[in-house]
């Protein structure tokens, strides 16, 4: 559910008119709701309460300092996998004791930042890894905790380049080497193992893949807890799919059925990472038709946003609902579906120079014309979060609304901006 919805035909996010805020801000534009984000943050601590976890919002989906602002002062703490995510963290003002720090591939400095800032654990995901850390916390004379991620070699269901539990992928250590690493963790004199960490993909939207993954999490968890290792956390990770198109997701609650009782019996201290689930659907792209292209063979519809502001269509082939704004642009049935006569099978691409670059393809979309504004539904998560100046274009303003206010949480940046860190040097002028 999400609070993007029409009211006489045209577009709204909670009590604001999305058309209003096209025109008034330009586009390409993000536009989030508030309430979307909150109460789907909501929605999953409710139906884990039984378990109190603490639910991570991972910021590599949305790191937008106002959205992070939103869900930390709701009691969220957050997963970050980078220097700059904890900068961000600490920045939105989140307790370093809500902080945990995930990635195949933190460096030194990274490392010692966090040890520094004194986060609630790392992830590990390889022995390698581990001894680094070992190392630097001694030199930091700081004792610090850690939580193993274990690859379950589960399936998830999900597109391939978003799937990280299964043994081919980089994530993670195999049971058997963790328990390894486990066994010899008392030669790490800074280092606590503390918990256990799984995440097995986004977008998953069956249960089956993470109770299969949960299950054999919760038993190695039983077999350590045999041999006098007892842990303190189980972290379950994130994943959980929202509806893009004509997906049937499973609710908050209905997860928690399904791994609650699991959950229950380890005695352990439950976290969560959802990002996707959290902000997927409380955030839009909104962009406006430049032209209307006729080829022999296909129809394009070119809008002023490309891949460099939304690339999940380019890189996974990812589905986005798209609607226009507004009345003037479709006629509705009382259903609230338009009639068939208005609408036509199109492209509907960018302007970024690559075959790449676009958001749907022989997609039946109500007619429209130059002038007219799109809504790219679903765009929360994985949207400006991976944009880029790809083109030298600048990167979209995002904005917030709150009922009937609008707040602007990051400004269009200019032709300035991206051009800021740049210096020619001056043999280059001749000097």
């Amino acid at each position: 559910m999400h609070d993007f919805k029409y009211k006489n035909n045209n577009l709204y996010c909670e009590k604001v008119r999305v058309w209003d805020l096209a025109e008034k801000f330009g586009t390409p534009l993000y536009v989030y709701s508030y309430q979307t984000l909150i109460s789907h943050f909501f929605k999953l601590k409710q139906a884990f309460e039984p378990v109190n976890p603490l639910i991570c919002f991972s910021v590599k989906a949305n790191f937008n300092l106002a959205i992070l602002k939103a869900l930390v002062d709701k009691g969220a703490g957050l997963d970050i996998v980078s220097g700059g995510e904890l900068f961000r963290a600490l920045k939105a003002g989140c307790s370093p004791k809500k902080i945990v720090y995930a990635s195949v591939g933190k460096t030194n400095y990274e490392i010692e930042e966090a040890i520094k800032s004194g986060i609630l654990f790392f992830n590990v995901e390889s022995f390698s890894e581990l001894e680094n850390i070992q190392h630097i916390a001694k030199r930091l004379k700081s004792r610090v905790n850690v939580a193993l991620r274990i690859n379950p070699d589960v399936e998830p269901k999900t597109h391939k380049y978003i799937t990280t539990g299964k043994l081919t992928n980089k994530f993670g250590i195999d049971f058997i080497t963790a328990k390894e690493i486990i066994l010899l963790a008392r030669v790490f004199s800074h280092i606590k193992i503390a918990g256990l960490h799984i995440h097995i993909g986004s977008q998953i939207t069956i249960p089956e893949p993470f109770v299969a993954a949960i299950s054999k999490l919760v038993r190695f968890a039983g077999e350590l807890k045999e041999e006098g290792i007892n842990l303190e956390y189980l972290n379950i990770g994130g994943g959980l799919g929202i509806i893009y198109d004509q997906e049937k997701p499973q609710t908050a609650r209905k997860f928690a059925d399904k791994v609650l009782p699991l959950l229950k019996k380890t005695g352990l201290k439950i976290i969560m990472e959802p990002g996707r689930f959290i902000a997927g659907n409380a955030g839009i792209l909104v962009t406006k038709v430049l032209y209307i292209k006729n080829t022999p063979k296909k129809k394009f519809v070119i809008v002023d946003a490309g891949m460099n502001d939304l690339i999940r269509p380019a890189l996974y082939e990812a589905y986005h609902k798209i609607v226009p704004l507004s009345s003037q642009v479709r006629k509705f049935l009382p259903t609230g579906r338009q009639e068939a006569s208005s609408q036509e099978k199109a492209d509907v691409v960018g302007p970024i120079c690559e075959s790449g670059d676009f958001f749907a393809k022989d997609r039946v979309l109500p007619k429209v014309k130059e002038g007219d504004y799109l809504a790219v539904m679903g765009a929360g998560a994985y949207g400006f979060s991976m944009s880029s100046n790809y083109n030298s274009r600048r990167r979209a303003e995002e904005v917030m609304v709150v009922k009937d206010k609008v707040v602007v949480i990051r400004r269009r940046e200019s032709y300035e901006d991206i051009v800021r860190n740049e210096t020619i040097p001056p043999f280059l002028f001749g000097l």
